[in-house]
């Protein structure tokens, strides 16, 4: 390295896996002398993490490679993530664009960049290919760190290009995993998400999915567990009593996908819509507000208008904390491209807007379930007029005055009213201690 720091900006788009692997990178430059700045600022050097799961999230990947580019004329541009992989021949054709690292690559951009500057250069394909070779993240763009535990997919839903991009399902070694989350708690970090690709299906030795959450929360510390997606069928009914673990947080984002069952058969799902109203009352039997997030996606080919009502009515009927809704998008090389009766454009953006209403008014009655009770909210940041901004337990947002206290802490807040909608709605508070 120069006696000059060289600056390092990110960009990620995309999943939490993505996130998490983002920070781990950045935690790598940060320690090998490099100097990371906003990536709107002027950097040597800008690693863009992509997303290619829809056509939406391949523009939006275009859009910010381009602009790193642009604004970072002569500097090293890195495109790596689920689009390096998807169009690989594509990107490294485009002259802006100084090296594409595919996913099993990833945690050697250091390595890379290091030789660039070097005088090493040194082909992608030539780096050292594991899934799991990220460390502890110290240096981090958020307040909360995950925890990867899995990568890849073997389930192969007709609609999905994970396996292509992400590869066959792979399991981490508990004895890594809980040395991550030792060393990731050492580095302060009060709330830990498991994520993985497909972690309910994590199996390595005799262990399983539980197994390793169990492992996780006998960890000493204090600190909490968040889970950060899972599939409906990647896990017993036992589950449920891991709960009463103070540091697992009352949350499961739960993929749905469709409120039909017709619609889950052809997209090849593990579970019918009887499984997950099977989990969602279990889990509501021992914990009346518990809260469950979901994906959803509308305009499905074939699907009737019958099918879609059935999704909105599974929106209502569940009473979901939150709604991720996605169009169907074309993924070359699945088998829905190849399905018939395609739905157009006009119908999936009305659908669309259909379901987001009905996901709004879900989301405004869960969060004004709350009003009158208190959360434990971890501190993720303070603006100017010492109004803290975080979530309790339950992944609710809440605002409250924090004059005098800091980020990165636990607070018991009291909820007073819900602002704002949708997206931007949030639970004001007062705190309590």
């Amino acid at each position: 390295m120069d006696s000059v720091k060289k600056r390092v900006a990110f960009k990620t788009l995309g999943c939490r896996l993505n996130q998490y692997e983002t920070d781990a990178l950045v935690s790598d430059f940060d320690k090998a002398g490099y100097e990371v700045v906003d990536f709107k600022e002027q950097a040597d050097v800008v690693v863009v993490n992509t997303c290619t799961v829809t056509n939406q999230s391949d523009q939006k990947s275009r859009n910010t490679i381009s602009q790193a580019a642009r604004n970072n004329q002569g500097s090293v541009v890195v495109v790596t993530g689920c689009m390096a992989n998807n169009y690989k021949e594509t990107l490294e054709g485009e002259e802006k664009i100084t090296y594409v690292v595919e996913n099993n690559r990833k945690g050697s951009i250091l390595n890379l960049v290091n030789g660039h500057f070097g005088g090493e250069l040194m082909h992608p394909e030539k780096l050292h290919a594991d899934v799991f070779q990220f460390h502890a993240v110290d240096k981090s763009l958020h307040t909360r760190s995950a925890i990867k535990i899995q990568d890849g997919c073997d389930n192969f839903c007709t609609f999905c290009i994970i396996p292509s991009v992400r590869g066959r399902a792979v399991s981490r070694p508990l004895p890594q995993i809980i040395e991550n989350v030792k060393d990731t708690l050492a580095n302060g970090f009060k709330e830990l998400v498991i994520t993985g690709v497909n972690i309910g299906r994590y199996e390595w030795e005799d262990k399983r999915f539980e197994d390793v959450l169990e492992a996780i929360l006998n960890v000493e510390g204090d600190f909490r567990v968040r889970i950060s997606s899972l599939e409906p069928d990647g896990f017993s009914d036992d589950f449920v009593k891991l709960f009463e673990n103070p540091k697992l947080v009352p949350h499961l984002h739960l993929c749905l996908q469709s409120g039909s069952d017709r619609v889950l058969l052809r997209m090849r799902r593990m579970y019918d819509l009887a499984r997950f109203e099977h989990v969602v009352k279990l889990f509501r039997s021992h914990y009346p507000d518990f809260n469950f997030t979901t994906d959803m996606i509308v305009g499905f080919p074939d699907e009737s208008e019958e099918e879609f009502q059935q999704s909105v009515d599974s929106v209502n009927n569940f009473g979901f904390g939150h709604v991720h809704t996605f169009k169907y998008s074309v993924r070359r090389g699945t088998r829905a491209e190849r399905m018939e009766n395609h739905i157009p454009e006009k119908v999936k953006n009305e659908r669309s807007a259909r379901l987001r209403e009905a996901s709004e008014d879900s989301r405004e009655k869960f969060l004004q379930s709350f009003v009158g009770k208190t959360q434990t909210v971890l501190i993720e940041g303070i603006d100017g007029r010492n109004v803290a901004n975080g979530y309790g337990e339950h992944y609710v947002p809440v605002r409250f005055k924090a004059k005098g206290l800091e980020k990165n802490t636990f607070h018991k807040v009291k909820l007073l009213k819900v602002e704002g909608r949708g997206e931007d709605a949030r639970v004001i508070g007062e705190l309590v201690e």
